[in-house]
């Protein structure tokens, strides 16, 4: 990989749709990502060190989307790889794939917009209440 994207750039954003468009991957829905290789992901998902990892990251984010207060995620939370890994990054385990520095908490939806680019799957933010504030959302 030529060059990485990195958490720490991504942090230089302040809003969720920033963070959302540096991370887009623009994919398309049905495209094998490790096709026949998929055991080799899954054992890697299933190893202490990603385990390890994964816990690190959900508590540096404090369990937000894209590290955003306010979008805590209720469900369905992952750990997303900010750069695609293949196979052969796990089989030459390239030290990237379990640097926090490279990872990103994000809710099902926000990660399968990532991957496949449909804004429609993405959070809506909320509006502030305010104290005398009577008007229903």
């Amino acid at each position: 990989m030529t060059s990485l994207k990195t958490y720490s750039e991504l942090m230089q954003y302040s809003t969720f749709e920033d963070r959302y468009e540096y991370l887009r991957l623009g994919g398309g829905v049905g495209i094998a990502t490790f096709g026949f290789d998929r055991y080799i992901n899954q054992a890697f998902y299933s190893s202490s060190e990603w385990k390890s990892a994964r816990r690190q990251v959900i508590a540096r984010d404090r369990g937000c989307d894209l590290g955003i207060d306010g979008f805590e995620i209720e469900s369905g939370l992952l750990v997303h790889h900010i750069n695609p890994m293949d196979a052969d990054d796990i089989i030459n385990f390239q030290e990237w794939i379990l640097n926090p520095e490279y990872l990103i908490t994000t809710s099902q939806k926000t990660h399968n917009a990532i991957h496949y680019g449909d804004r429609n799957l993405l959070p809506n933010s909320y509006l502030s209440r305010a104290y005398g504030d009577t008007k229903l959302w």
